[in-house]
């Protein structure tokens, strides 16, 4: 049986909520973050990183997002949940959107993350310069970033329901990630695509199951 290290509040969500899309038999065994919001280093007997999302499958172990998802509609698929060959276009944009939610699209997510929290643990008495080095780089360069990324996903959004069509894909289980957390911080009500689009994946039966499964599920927090 399939076993999803789950980390809580982490990527691995999307895995399970494939699973659940695929209607395949697992089981999830959970970890819960550290006070550092790092993940515990039991995480470590399973992959040398001690990272989430990490599956195991018999004698096989699988990590990284976009491999894991691959590995599961090329193993147990059969043919759901990917453009067939013969849709040049959309098998096109499946496998563009597949490496564009965990590369472009989540750098400046982290970076909004990471440079909004940091200044707070600086200490007191740099704490104002950390703020005005941190808020120079988030205006300039991260939040610019973000609205770039925002209009394109919303630009492609205008064009078919889907990222690689009209048809429901893996690829919107991996694109689900970045978009919510662009929803929690800085927000997207200005993109109104973007918003319908996460309405429709999160009244999915399956992505319901899937929140059942992986537990409370709090992004950017």
């Amino acid at each position: 049986m399939i076993t999803v290290h789950h980390l809580s509040s982490s990527r691995s969500q999307r895995i399970i909520w494939l699973l659940e899309e695929l209607g395949l038999k697992y089981q999830v065994k959970r970890y819960e973050r550290l006070p550092s919001m790092l993940a515990p280093p039991e995480l470590k007997q399973i992959h040398p990183l001690g990272k989430s999302p990490v599956i195991t499958d018999g004698d096989m172990t699988v990590a990284e997002s976009g491999a894991i998802v691959e590995y599961l509609v090329n193993e147990y698929g059969n043919g759901r949940l990917i453009p067939p060959p013969s849709a040049k276009q959309d098998r096109l944009k499946y496998t563009y959107w597949m490496h564009f939610s965990e590369g472009s699209a989540m750098l400046p997510v982290v970076m909004y993350l990471l440079f909004t929290k940091a200044p707070d643990s600086a200490p007191f008495f740099i704490r104002p310069l950390v703020r005005y080095i941190f808020g120079t780089v988030l205006n300039s360069f991260v939040k610019p970033s973000l609205k770039r990324q925002a209009q394109y996903m919303e630009g492609d959004l205008n064009k078919t329901q889907w990222f690689a069509g009209n048809e429901f894909t893996a690829a919107d289980v991996e694109m689900s990630f970045p978009i919510e957390a662009m929803a929690e911080r800085p927000g997207l009500s200005q993109y109104p695509k973007l918003l319908a689009y996460l309405d429709a994946i999160h009244a999915r039966p399956a992505y319901k199951r899937a929140l059942e499964s992986g537990g409370e599920y709090h992004l950017l927090s």
